[in-house]
């Protein structure tokens, strides 16, 4: 098998919709079995490329800042990166010592690459030894329902990834879609009608807000 087939079977990019692959890893508050983690409840998975480094800091540091609004949310945070758990202990030590900021979430320590390889976090054209900024979000059925990919020199948006975790969460308990620019409290979009006589239903509709047909919005 060529070099490149080779890197590719072991770093399958994962996709929405499937099964997030279990594994089972050291982090800083144990050993974890991934099914078996945070049962009944959503999973916040994120990678970061390296301790001991700036823009990481500022992004577990935002996590940890904002992690009562996750667990708001029915959701546990999950990091990793390809660090030792010795030095993912010294740098929570660090930080909080620094600055006052607790990593109180697990941190894998994936030396191995094992987890950043199932999860397609390891991207050769961005860095063959440190994982990419990705965040998975995988409901409490163990399903990855959405991705963001960001390269190793941009931090992520920590009120994108709480609004799009509210999203995911309003869409699914109300059946509904997010417009643009959606946040808690703006108006949802109802499901197309399937049908003529759905159409027809929806066009006589009085009690939502109606472009046309295929495009009401409605309050929750």
């Amino acid at each position: 098998m060529e070099t490149h087939e080779k890197q590719e079977a072991q770093n399958v990019m994962p996709r929405i919709g499937d099964q997030a692959p279990n594994f089972t890893a050291v982090t800083t508050k144990g050993k974890i079995e991934f099914n078996n983690f945070a049962k009944d409840k959503w999973i916040v998975l994120f990678s970061h490329p390296a301790d001991f480094t700036p823009v990481c800091t500022t992004e577990m540091s935002g996590f940890a800042l904002r992690k009562d609004e996750f667990t708001a949310l029915n959701t546990e945070l999950l990091g990793l990166s390809i660090d030792s758990v010795h030095a993912h202990l010294g740098w929570v030590n660090n930080v909080k010592k620094n600055t006052g900021v607790y990593f109180d979430f697990p941190i894998i320590a994936d030396i191995d690459m094992k987890v950043s390889k199932l999860y397609g976090m390891l991207q050769p054209n961005e860095s063959e030894t440190a994982a990419v900024r990705a965040v998975f979000f995988i409901d409490p059925s163990k399903k990855i329902r959405l991705m963001m990919y960001y390269p190793l020199n941009v931090g992520r948006n920590m009120d994108e990834i709480l609004r799009a975790l509210h999203a995911l969460q309003v869409s699914d308990k109300f059946k509904v879609a997010m417009p643009l620019d959606w946040k808690d409290g703006d108006k949802v979009i109802i499901p197309p009608p399937k049908t003529l006589a759905e159409m027809e239903e929806r066009l006589n509709d009085d009690t939502c807000e109606r472009t046309d047909f295929y495009l009401c919005k409605k309050e929750l």
